[in-house]
């Protein structure tokens, strides 16, 4: 017969086991059906270039199909994400004011980790959104939690 301090002890390591199986910190939601535009930003003029749709999602990254050829692996780009309200839910929070604000737009810096082909024409971009502030990350996560997951 087993105890339960067995049973809690292989619990413990199975759960310890798929944490290192896993190497996703966030979980990534599928947002190419929605027509999400990302644009690369120049921050010398308010206005950006569309750069790509965006394709999925998490707290912590993002992948964009485009096609911009122009691209490298372990490079960053500042881009623009405007995203739209969902399920009541606004994607960021503006926090320069006295009071806290919804807001649906964030730019940052993407730290490019993949390039792949998808066609003879367009590119998909992966990589980290490096400089995202805790709350707007927060919010985020929330913010996708209503959203469908990604394969």
């Amino acid at each position: 017969m087993t105890t339960l301090h067995e049973m809690t002890a292989k619990y413990q390591a199975a759960v310890a086991a798929h944490k290192e199986d896993e190497r996703r910190e966030f979980r990534r939601h599928d947002l190419e059906q929605q027509g999400i535009a990302v644009d690369r930003y120049d921050g010398s003029k308010r206005g950006g270039k569309t750069f790509g749709q965006l394709v999925d999602l998490s707290a912590g990254g993002a992948r964009i199909r485009t096609t911009a050829a122009n691209v490298k692996p372990d490079s960053q780009i500042r881009v623009r994400l405007t995203l739209p309200d969902y399920a009541g839910i606004c994607p960021f929070v503006d926090t320069t004011g006295a009071q806290a604000k919804p807001k649906k737009e964030w730019v940052g810096w993407m730290a490019v980790s993949r390039v792949l082909p998808v066609d003879g024409k367009q590119v998909d971009v992966a990589g980290r959104l490096i400089d995202m502030e805790e709350m707007d990350r927060g919010m985020l996560k929330l913010y996708l939690s209503t959203q469908p997951l990604a394969a």
